[in-house]
């Protein structure tokens, strides 16, 4: 078993413009969060959101504290959301069990000492995406299935960016401090997402990439609406958007993302369109 983290600094406008390829893809890109009987975390400076990934395979995997949080346990302090996007799997939450099956969600709310991550066969192992952010008071754990989202049918075939979004830990569903969670699925033939795009200086946003066939990528923009710069991404890799930034990503064929976000608004609408005519 491996519990492992990065530590990511928050970058300004300025100096993102000058970065090069490799560059751009050190600050911003996530990559191997799923591995075999790991916990991958990734600490940034953006609002103090931790990304990862917990894949138990031959082993349950164990959510332990980390250098940066100063904490005697990870969520003295924070909450966190787990979204699984493997085979079935369970978190057990102070001893009590939550099954949760492909692209079903769980809020944990903070000052819960022990979760425990573990799938219900080796051969089609769990992987839980998990996104935490600081909390200001104690709220109740809940699981979220398909049927407990809020859905939101978007776009067009015309414009390539028809979807399906499904709202899964905001705070229309379930109470929370100030993570959000849910999950876009691009309709076959659209490739587009959060097009138009947009930008919220309120909060900071993290996009996750899976269901991206295998030989296909997607192409994820971001930056200033008018100092776009573009990361190539592939299957169950990360990309963190600063505030100051769009996130918007076109692929070669569909696939579904989920998007986690924590600042100062719960507003899910809360956001500063940006028109295509007007990016460069």
């Amino acid at each position: 078993m491996k519990n492992q983290f990065q530590v990511r600094y928050a970058c300004s406008p300025n100096e993102t413009k000058e970065l090069t390829t490799e560059g751009l893809r050190k600050e911003f890109l996530i990559q191997n969060l799923m591995e075999a009987d790991s916990v991958n975390l990734v600490y940034t400076h953006f609002d103090r959101y931790i990304v990862g990934g917990a894949v138990p395979v031959t082993t349950s995997l164990k959510l332990t504290t980390i250098d940066p949080l100063k904490s005697d346990y990870f969520l003295e302090r924070r909450e966190i959301g787990i979204i699984n996007v493997g085979g079935a799997g369970t978190v057990t939450v102070n001893g009590e069990k939550y099954p949760l099956a492909y692209k079903e969600a769980l809020y944990i709310g903070r000052e819960n000492k022990d979760v425990v991550f573990s799938s219900d066969n080796a051969k089609t192992p769990a992987k839980f995406y998990l996104n935490s952010t600081p909390a200001h008071k104690v709220l109740p754990t809940k699981k979220i299935s398909q049927s407990d989202a809020e859905v939101v049918e978007l776009g067009a075939m015309e414009t390539a960016n028809a979807r399906t979004i499904r709202k899964l830990i905001v705070n229309s569903v379930v109470e929370t401090c100030q993570v959000q969670m849910g999950m876009t699925e691009l309709k076959t033939g659209s490739v587009w997402n959060t097009m138009p795009a947009h930008v919220h200086d309120r909060r900071m946003e993290v996009y996750f990439y899976f269901e991206i066939p295998q030989d296909q990528a997607v192409c994820h923009f971001m930056g200033q609406p008018q100092e776009t710069r573009h990361i190539w991404m592939g299957n169950n890799e990360a990309v963190i958007s600063p505030p100051w930034s769009i996130h918007s990503g076109s692929g070669t064929s569909n696939y579904t993302f989920i998007w986690g976000m924590a600042g100062e608004n719960l507003d899910y609408s809360d956001m500063d369109h940006c028109k295509i005519t007007d990016l460069k």
